[in-house]
């Protein structure tokens, strides 16, 4: 776990957010999945810290990042904490949300963005299709309905392994740090909370026009439709490719944390 030293915090327009800041170099900002935080990368960031600055953010709403008390975008967050540290132009490398939060903010502030790696992940305008997911998040929905904490942690694990593996099959300790960051986040927050994310618009019209190169990584076992979607990204920008990581999920960066790792820093290495 991050010692709580090791965090700083930028005062945004509505609260501080937090972030790692370590290592020299070109900047490569790591930005998480969904309901977890930064320690996602725990693995990534001292790793890729040996030759690059590595800012590593808790996306407002998560970990010991201020909950949003007004309208707020994903992309401006950013771009004002990298304006803050003047580390633009990075590479984005986002996990699940945090990949759709690097391609909304290449196609919103393009002068701040060199690549973006998007693992699991398109553009924020993504809705689940296939059954197994939906099923999934109907549970947790009906789950927080109920108050039920548990139940939700419950159903939100079944991510990490997919549909074709049980939590049998998955490293106890990538369990057990997901469901750390899951239940705190989770706790940040009250059923009755507004929220306050303001949704990007019209990204697909404007993905042809990203002009920096875009790497899309996926687990082989994660849902078929968000791989479609994120294959569709790579195909759609000028310079754009994909790669598969074999017998994992959504979350590569964790269970299989040196291929991951080896996958960015040879894409850092063509840039």
């Amino acid at each position: 776990m991050t010692a709580a030293s090791d965090l700083r915090f930028f005062t945004s327009a509505d609260g501080g957010l937090a972030y790692r800041d370590t290592g020299a170099g070109d900047p490569v900002v790591l930005l998480h999945s969904g309901f977890t935080d930064h320690r996602v990368f725990d693995d990534q960031i001292p790793a890729l810290a040996r030759e690059y600055r590595v800012i590593a953010p808790d996306v407002r709403g998560h970990g010991a990042s201020a909950n949003a008390s007004r309208p707020f975008r994903w992309a401006d967050d950013l771009a004002a904490l990298l304006r803050h540290l003047d580390t633009g132009p990075a590479v984005l490398v986002g996990v699940s949300m945090g990949g759709a939060i690097a391609t909304d903010t290449v196609i919103e502030y393009p002068e701040l963005v060199r690549a973006v790696v998007a693992c699991g992940a398109s553009t924020s305008e993504f809705e689940y299709t296939d059954p197994w997911v939906r099923q999934v998040q109907a549970d947790q929905a009906r789950a927080l309905g109920e108050g039920d904490v548990e139940g939700w942690l419950t159903a939100f694990l079944r991510f990490v392994p997919g549909e074709h593996r049980t939590l049998d099959d998955v490293d106890p300790d990538v369990l057990r740090r997901v469901r750390e960051m899951a239940l705190g986040t989770l706790t940040k927050h009250t059923p009755d909370e507004v929220n306050h994310h303001v949704p990007l618009t019209g990204t697909w019209a404007r993905v042809p026009k990203i002009d920096v190169p875009v790497l899309a990584v996926n687990g082989a076992l994660d849902a078929p439709d968000l791989i479609a979607d994120a294959e569709r990204l790579a195909r759609t920008v000028p310079d754009g490719r994909s790669t598969l990581v074999e017998g994992v999920a959504h979350y590569p960066n964790m269970e299989r944390p040196e291929v991951f790792t080896d996958i960015v820093a040879e894409f850092l290495r063509t840039l």
